[in-house]
This record gives C-alpha cells, sequence and structure tokens, in this order.
C-alpha cells in the first residue's frame, strides 16, 4: 500500500477518521466530488442524509475502481454538506457506516467535514470528492 494511515502523539483521535496519511506511491488519483446520483443522472435518496452520504462513498468506490484504486489508497477525503450542523453526524456516520459495509473497506484517511449553503442541484445534500495515491 502507497499510504499509511496514523494518529501522532499529541492529537485528538477521531473515531470517523486518522489525522494523517502519508503517501509513498507515486500515481495520483483525484476523484471529482460525487454526489448521490446513479449511473443515470437519478438522485437516490432524495431529503434522506445518510442514504445520500451512502450513495457518494459509492460513487467514490465506483470512480476508484475505475483507475485502479480502492479505499485502501485515499489518501484524503473532503465532505461537503448542505446545512451542516453538529447534530446531522449520526446520519453522516450511518451512511458511511453502511457503504464501508458495502465496500468492505475500514479505511478512515484524514477528512474535512465543510458546511455548505447549496450544491448542483437543490435535492444534492452532500458531495464527496477524493485524493488516491498509488504504488
Amino acid at each position: 500500500m502507497a499510504i499509511t494511515l496514523m494518529n501522532p502523539t499529541g492529537l485528538v483521535e477521531i473515531d470517523a477518521y486518522r489525522q494523517v496519511s502519508i503517501a509513498s506511491g507515486s500515481k495520483l488519483v483525484f476523484v471529482a466530488g460525487q454526489v448521490a446520483w446513479d449511473a443515470e443522472g437519478t438522485t437516490i435518496g432524495a431529503g434522506d442524509l445518510a442514504t445520500q452520504v451512502e450513495q457518494c462513498y459509492l460513487n467514490v468506490g465506483t470512480a476508484l475502481a475505475a483507475a485502479g484504486a480502492s479505499f485502501e489508497d485515499v489518501a484524503k477525503l473532503n465532505v461537503h454538506v448542505v446545512d451542516w450542523t453538529p447534530d446531522k453526524m449520526p446520519l453522516l456516520m450511518e451512511g458511511l457506516t453502511r457503504a464501508a459495509t458495502k465496500l468492505g473497506t475500514t479505511a478512515a484517511p484524514p477528512a474535512t467535514l465543510l458546511g455548505v449553503a447549496a450544491l448542483d442541484v437543490p435535492e444534492h445534500l452532500v458531495e464527496i470528492e477524493a485524493v488516491a495515491v498509488l504504488d
């Protein structure tokens, strides 16, 4: 693996991700922000944050696989959530857990969570982008 994830001493441990990603590979994979569309462009889970998070992660997984990568190769995630408030965290984690189970991964790369006013279309509640590193 080209990615080593860690929580350095002196930084808080977060259940959802590791604080540091060390990339030793030479091939970078940049995945555009994925929303809750299926392959036909239909929004999955309108009004349901957990379901949209799950679909976004599954879409990121599809994009990674097309590049010969998986979540084990992800060095960094950016998550954008419409009208974010901390009380939405359980829904975010529910969707993440469901997607991780379907994808068979436990990888927890560093992630940035940003609250945003809106995304590309009104029914999209979340967008997730990834950077992966391959040997």
